[in-house]
This record gives structure tokens, sequence and C-alpha cells, in this order.
């Protein structure tokens, strides 16, 4: 398992997370047992946007590793006398939601708190104006919620939410579909707006965890795919992973089967996450822009293209970690031999030979 680390803070995160959404209507003991596979194959983070019954389960499988496990709870989800999960804009019903779900967690605090599906300027503003903002700045600094974020689909609102400077973490649809203008409703935004803020967030050490990676599960199927063509598991979460500023991707699971299934990407080959097919798909909207795919590879002089290309552009956005950790790469733009080995595999038409002598003269300024 690979761990990524919050920028605003010490957290070290899993790139596989789990999110729970659909796992409620699972029985118990299957959820329990389900949470108790995802630590002991280094699963550590899990999204709570789920029903009622998954708290009880989930709060004995982490009991004695709460220190190990990070909680993303989100303020303005609901629950009715049923469980059923609901939304909601009432303050008061908001607050006994999230007392409720510590006590059931069997924990005191929180490792997230997010303002909940705010997609829509009137959804923040009646966050703001209804007091729930002020209320988990509150509980921040009390130490019971240690870290500010939300979940959105709109790349304008995250842009709104993000300028308050309050916000550690972003919960944001992240899938080929979405990212690329052939998804549904809730695939917002050009590819430019939706890069843009993703390099936002990585220059803003804001992290992202990403939900939808597969699309609802129609990437996975050639059937229902907006591509005509099916991709894999592990296609879908090694593209979530590569986008700039990402910690963790959080696929629903709702059986051990679906668990399973997720965590063979712990053993996937790279030609098993390699997703660059998406570049036959997407010819006419992405053409030129590189996605770090890394299918140019193997480069003769030694250089880790998509690598170099995804620190440029953190650079280029503001995130001056990413230019520190270009400086300590021992081959960088200028080993280029200009030999266009990269470019004649490149299924995104970028012009690296170009880009390489442009990188090279950016960071030899700076």
């Amino acid at each position: 398992m690979e761990y990524r680390k919050l920028p605003h803070g010490s957290e070290k995160i899993s790139v596989l997370g789990l999110g729970l959404g659909g796992i409620g209507k699972t029985p118990t003991s299957e959820i329990e047992a389900i949470i108790r596979k995802a630590l002991d194959h280094g699963i550590n983070f899990f999204d709570l946007c789920t029903a009622g019954a998954t708290y009880a389960p989930l709060g004995r499988a982490i009991a004695g590793k709460r220190e190990q496990v990070y909680l993303q709870m989100h303020f303005g989800a609901v629950y009715d006398e049923n469980g059923e999960y609901g939304w909601c804009r009432d303050f008061d019903t908001i607050q006994k939601t999230f007392l409720w779900e510590l006590e059931t967690l069997g924990t005191d605090y929180a490792d997230f708190g997010f303002l909940h599906c705010v997609d829509e300027n009137e959804d923040f503003d009646k966050l703001v104006e209804i007091g729930v903002l002020d209320y988990l700045k509150e509980l921040k600094e009390q130490g019971i919620v240690r870290h500010l974020g939300f979940s959105s689909h709109t790349p304008s609102v995250a842009n709104r939410i993000l300028d308050t400077g309050l916000m550690d973490m972003m919960m944001f649809s992240i899938n080929p579909a979405y990212d690329f203008e052939k998804g549904d409703d809730y695939g917002i935004g050009s590819v430019k707006e939706r890069f843009e803020l993703f390099r936002r967030c990585a220059g803003e050490g804001v992290g992202i965890s990403v939900m939808k990676p597969f699309f609802a599960g129609q990437l996975l199927s050639a059937e229902h795919s907006p591509f005509g063509q099916a991709l894999s598991h592990s296609q879908c979460l090694q593209y979530a992973i590569d986008r700039p500023g990402v910690l963790t991707v959080l696929p629903g699971v709702q059986t051990m089967e679906h668990l399973d299934q997720v965590l063979k990407f712990l053993n996937a080959t790279d030609e098993e996450k390699d997703y660059s097919v998406i570049g036959g798909f997407t010819a006419d909207i992405i053409s030129g822009t590189c996605v770090y795919c890394n299918h140019c590879q193997p480069c003769p002089a030694g250089i880790d293209i998509g690598l170099v290309n995804k620190y440029y552009d953190l650079a280029q956005a503001g995130d001056d970690i990413a230019a520190n950790h270009y400086t300590k790469l021992s081959v960088k733009a200028n080993a280029c031999l200009q030999c266009g080995h990269c470019e004649s595999r490149c299924p995104f038409g970028v012009k690296q030979m170009e880009r390489m002598i442009s990188i090279d003269g950016y960071f030899s300024a700076i």
C-alpha cells in the first residue's frame, strides 16, 4: 500500500480508501468483516456518507485502532429513524446527527469534518447562514474535528470554498468520463476547469479524496461506458490516483467480493494499471495534454516523463514542494535526447520534445 501525507497535517493516508455509501443494507457482521479485512490490507481511510446501520459495526471494527484510522464525516448527511440516509440543511439536526455518530462509533473526534454535498453556491450560502461552517471551525478549535473539508461536484463552487483558506481536504468526483466531458449531470466543468482545480488543490496543499472512480460502474462495462469500451478497476483507480492533489480514492463496496476486487489493485502490474487507452477515446478534447500516464516509457535517456510533467504543472500552479521534488530528480528534463521515442508512443499527441525544453528552462530560471 502506498501512503500519502496530508499537506496540512501529519497524517499518512492510504491511496486506496473505502466509500461506504452502499454498504448500509449489508449484514452488520459482513460490514465488520469487510472493514477488518480492509484494515489488514493497509486501508486506513473511510468515507462516512453512508447509512445509519454502518456506524456500529464500523465502530466495533476499529476499536483499539482508532488512531490508525481516518474517518471522513459529513455535516449535512443525516439519517431517519430507519437509518436511511438523507440530505439536510437544518443546524440542530446536523449537530444531533454528528453527536450520535461519535457515540455510535465509540470515538470522541472526527478526523475530517466535511461540508456535505456543496454543488451550488446556494448550498454554501445556506451552510454559512445556518451556522454549520462556524460550528465546524469551533469543533476544530476544540480538537473534536481535526481537519475541515467539503464534498462537491462543481469546480466553480469548489474554488469559492477554497477561497476561504479554511479547507484541508476536498472530496470530488474524478474519473475519465467526468474529466473528459463524457459523463452525466455530475460531471460538471470543462477539461480545463477540472484539471486547474486539481492543480490548485495540489498547489495550496488541499488533499483530494476521490468519489465515483468507476462512474457508478459504467466505466467497467463496454455496454454502459460512454466510451463504448470497458476499463478495468485497476485502470480507473490508477487514473484517479495520478491526478494532482489526490491523496486517496474511495471506491464503494457493498460485499466482501467488492472489496476483494478493489484489493487486486495492490498486486496489479503496470500494464494492468495502464489507462493510456483513454487517449483513443478523447482525442477531440484532450489532444496535446500530458495526463502523466507514462505510456511513453521507457525513455532512452531515463527521464520519468510523466513525473517531470506533473512536477512542472504543479510548480506552475504554485506548489513549491513539487518544484523542490523536481530538483531532487536524478534525471531531469535537460537529459532529453530529442529522439522522439516518447512522441511516437504518446496516445494524447503531446509534443514532449518541445515540452522538455520548456520544463528545463522553467526550472533553470527559479
